[in-house]
């Protein structure tokens, strides 16, 4: 004897219908979300020469806002501020060096997202690397000290016979 305690005689309807109402609850949910996130276009220059220049430049300098991303890939006003601004000084005529050193003597070197080899950014670059060799130095140690103590361990005749009847019960299990 089957007990059913859904209400609807047709269960493969219920469960279409169930899945309806989810279907329907999670773009209910998302898709405001989705909306709201949506951005307006960047806006080109009238020439796709200095487009270009533009983008390429901007890959150049750090969003001061997100701080690991570059001033193209970042949305943050003053992101956009900065790429409008590497616009207005290309179209203006500037080099990219001038326009580069722009920014670095009003923002700081920190606004090149790939800042060079200096003695201001030498624990930046080096960094990573003392890190690691420290990192392994204190490995190799714990190693050592490690084999050391196992290898001054001695073991008596009581141990070592726990040790073999442990070894032959687990071999016998595997048999």
């Amino acid at each position: 004897m089957v007990i059913s305690l859904s209400l609807d005689p047709n269960p493969a309807r219920s469960l279409l219908r169930s899945f309806l109402i989810s279907a329907c609850l999670a773009i209910g949910l998302f898709l405001p979300g989705a909306i709201l996130s949506a951005q307006e276009a960047r806006p080109v220059a009238a020439d796709p020469a200095l487009e270009k220049k533009v983008i390429t430049l901007s890959n150049e300098l750090r969003c001061l806002v997100c701080q690991n991303q570059t001033i193209a890939d970042s949305n943050a006003e003053l992101a956009v501020d900065l790429r409008n601004q590497v616009r207005k000084q290309l179209s203006e005529g500037k080099s990219d060096r001038e326009i580069l050193d722009y920014m670095v003597q009003r923002y700081g070197e920190f606004v090149l997202y790939r800042p060079p080899l200096s003695y201001k950014t030498i624990l930046l670059w080096a960094g990573p690397f003392v890190l690691l060799l420290i990192a392994m130095f204190i490995l190799v140690q714990q190693i050592r000290l490690r084999h050391k103590r196992l290898a001054s361990e001695e073991f008596d005749q009581t141990d070592l016979s726990r040790a073999r009847k442990l070894l032959d019960s687990s071999s016998g299990d595997r048999s």
